[in-house]
C-alpha cells in the first residue's frame, strides 16, 4: 500500500487517482501527525510525503518515521513546488528520503519511479524474510551443534531427524556419519557431495575449517544426483570439542538455492535501473543543451523586432507627436517598456550562458572590479558613493562569468541605497581552509572568501532564498528597476565554480553578500593566461 500525505484534498486526489488507475492500493493523510498515527497502524510500501505543510513538515514528518523500527527501511518521495533550492533537496535526502521531486512533475516520471521504489520494497522485504529465516536456521544449527558436545551418544538420531544435509567427519577429513538426505548428492555414504568444475570440493572446505580449528561456513553449490543440477547450500562446519580438544566435526548443507536466485535478480535488476538511468541522464543533457541553444536563438531573434520597436518610436514621437503631449506620452510607455524588454532578454541570454561549458583560468578579480567600477562611473559620482577595496587573491574561474557576478552585487548594492545616505560599499577578501562562510583565517587556504557589504535599505532574512531564484523581486519595479534575475545569475555563476553565496541582511541598515570559491578548480579544464 502507498500511503500519500498532503494538506491539500486537490493533491491527494490526483495523486491517488494516478495510482489507483495503475492498481496501487492507495491511503491518504491530510497532515503529518495523521501520517505518523496510520504509519504506526499499517505497514506501507512507500510514502509520497509532501515538504510544505502546517503543524510538521515533510522533513520533521520523515525523520520521525526514520525513528520506527517498523517504518525505517519504508522509501519516501518528497514532493515540493517551493522549497527546490538545493539545499532543501539535500535536506530531504538527510531526512530519509529516497528521492525529491519538484512540481509540476512528470506523472510518468512519478509513475516510474513509485512503480521502482515499490517493487524493490516488496523485494527487499521477501529477501529480509528470507534472509531471517536463513539466520534463524543457522542459528538452530549453532545450538544443535553446541548440544552435541554434551550429546555425543545421541549424535546419530539428531542426524538423521534434520531435514539438511548431515555429516560428522574425523580429525583427519574423513567421512564418519551421514544422514538418510546424504545420497541426494552423494554417490556413497563415504563420498563427498561434488561441487561446479573450478570450484573448491567439499573436502577442500573441510580441511581449510580443520586448519583454522573453529567454525567454518560457506556457500557453494553441489550436483544434485538424480536431476545432475547444481543447488546452492550453506556449508556449516562446527568441531566437537571434548575437554578443550577437537574430537570431531559435524557440517551440515542448507539449501539457499531460493534466496540465492532472487539475490541475483535483484543484483540484475539494479544494474538494470542504473543503466536505465544513466541513460535518461544522458538524454536529459541533451534536452538542455537544445534548451540553451533554443534559448540562445530566440533571444537574438527577438533583439532586432525590439531595436526596429524603438526606432520607430522615436521617429514616431518626434516627427509626428511634438505638439501632442498625450499621444507623446503613451509612446514614451512603449518605449519604456521595450527598453525593459531588451534587458530582460539581455539577462535571460546571460543566464542561459551559465550553463554552457566554459573553461577555467587564472583571474585577478580586483581587475575585473576596477574595470565594473570604471563602467559605473556615472552613478558612483552621482550618488557620490565611497567605495574601499582589499586586495583579493587570484583565483581559477570564467573571467566573463566572474564579472556578471560583481557586476550585479555592485549595482544592486548603488541601486538600493537608502535616500540622503552617502553610499558605502566596502569588498574584503580573505583566504580560507573550509567552503564555509564563517571559516576562519588560513594564508595557505585552497578557498576564497569575498564579502561584499553596504549600507543600503537591506531586506529581511527571511527572503533570503527568494532573492537568488529567477525573477523573484523584492521590490516593485516602480520603487526599483531591474529584471530579477541578476541574483539568480550571480548564483548560478558561484555554482558553476563549485562555490557558494549567501548574504546577510537587516532592513534599513545594509546588506552583505558573501561568496567562497576555490583557489584552483581541480576538475576543471584549464587555459594558459
Amino acid at each position: 500500500m502507498v500511503l500519500i500525505v498532503d494538506d491539500k484534498e486537490e493533491n491527494l486526489y490526483s495523486l491517488r487517482t494516478l495510482l489507483e488507475i495503475n492498481l496501487f492500493n492507495v491511503d491518504t493523510a491530510n497532515s503529518g501527525e495523521e501520517a505518523l498515527k496510520k504509519v504506526l497502524k499499517h505497514t506501507y510500501a512507500l510514502i509520497i510525503l509532501d515538504v510544505q505543510m502546517p503543524g510538521m513538515d515533510g522533513f520533521e514528518v520523515a525523520e520521525a518515521i526514520s525513528g520506527y523500527g517498523k517504518a525505517r527501511d519504508t522509501p519516501i518521495i518528497f514532493l515540493s513546488a517551493v522549497n527546490t533550492d538545493k539545499r532543501f533537496i539535500t535536506k530531504g535526502y538527510m531526512s530519509g528520503g529516497f528521492d525529491y521531486v519538484t512540481k509540476p512533475f512528470d506523472p510518468d516520471i512519478l509513475l516510474l519511479k513509485v512503480k521502482t521504489f515499490y517493487r524493490l520494497y516488496e523485494q527487499t522485504r521477501e529477501l529480509n524474510e528470507m534472509q531471517q529465516v536463513l539466520r534463524e536456521e543457522i542459528e538452530s544449527r549453532k545450538q544443535a551443534e553446541n548440544e552435541l558436545k554434551e550429546r555425543v551418544a545421541e549424535l546419530h538420531s539428531v542426524l538423521h531427524s534434520i531435514p539438511q544435509l548431515a555429516f560428522t567427519a574425523l580429525t583427519d577429513g574423513s567421512v564418519e556419519i551421514v544422514n538418510g538426505h546424504w545420497l541426494q548428492y552423494a554417490r556413497d555414504n563415504n563420498a563427498f557431495p561434488q561441487t561446479e568444475a573450478g570450484a573448491l570440493s567439499v573436502s577442500g572446505h573441510l580441511l581449510t575449517a580443520i586448519s583454522r580449528r573453529e567454525q567454518y561456513t560457506a556457500e557453494l553449490a553441489i550436483q544434485h544426483i538424480a536431476t545432475g543440477e547444481y543447488r546452492w547450500h550453506l556449508l556449516a562446519i562446527t568441531p566437537v570439542r571434548h575437554n578443550n580438544e577437537i574430537i570431531k566435526w559435524v557440517g551440515t548443507f542448507t539449501d539457499i538455492h531460493q534466496q540465492k536466485m532472487i539475490n541475483e535478480m535483484l543484483e540484475r535488476g539494479v544494474a538494470e535501473r542504473t543503466l536505465a538511468l544513466q541513460k535518461m541522464n544522458t538524454e536529459l543533457e541533451t534536452s538542455n543543451h537544445d534548451l540553451q541553444q533554443f534559448t540562445s536563438v530566440a533571444c537574438h531573434d527577438l533583439q532586432e523586432p525590439l531595436r526596429k520597436i524603438q526606432i520607430f518610436s522615436h521617429m514616431v514621437r518626434d516627427k509626428y507627436l511634438a505638439d501632442q503631449s498625450e499621444g507623446a506620452m503613451y509612446l514614451d510607455r512603449v518605449m519604456n517598456a521595450s527598453t525593459r524588454m531588451r534587458l530582460l532578454i539581455n539577462d535571460l541570454l546571460s543566464y542561459s550562458e551559465i550553463s554552457i561549458t566554459r573553461l577555467f583560468a587564472p583571474v585577478d578579480l580586483n581587475d575585473v572590479i576596477a574595470d565594473i567600477l570604471t563602467d559605473l562611473e556615472l552613478v558612483i559620482t552621482e550618488k557620490q558613493a565611497s567605495i574601499h577595496i582589499d586586495d583579493i587573491p587570484l583565483v581559477e574561474a570564467v573571467p566573463g562569468q566572474m564579472r556578471h557576478v560583481f557586476q550585479n552585487i555592485i549595482s544592486n548594492a548603488l541601486k538600493f541605497s537608502r535616500k540622503e545616505v552617502t553610499p558605502e560599499i566596502r569588498i574584503k577578501a580573505a583566504l580560507v581552509n573550509d567552503k564555509d562562510a564563517a571559516a576562519e583565517p588560513d594564508a595557505a587556504g585552497s578557498y576564497c572568501r569575498i564579502s561584499i557589504s553596504d549600507n543600503g535599505i537591506g531586506f529581511n532574512e527571511r527572503y533570503l532564498s527568494k532573492i537568488f531564484t529567477i525573477f523573484q523581486r523584492l521590490h516593485s519595479k516602480e520603487e526599483y528597476e531591474g529584471t530579477g534575475i541578476g541574483l539568480a545569475i550571480a548564483k548560478k555563476v558561484i555554482d558553476k565554480h563549485n562555490g557558494f553565496i549567501t548574504a546577510t541582511s537587516k532592513e534599513q541598515e545594509g546588506s552583505t553578500f558573501i561568496i567562497v570559491l576555490p583557489v584552483k578548480q581541480q576538475a576543471a579544464e584549464q587555459v594558459p593566461v
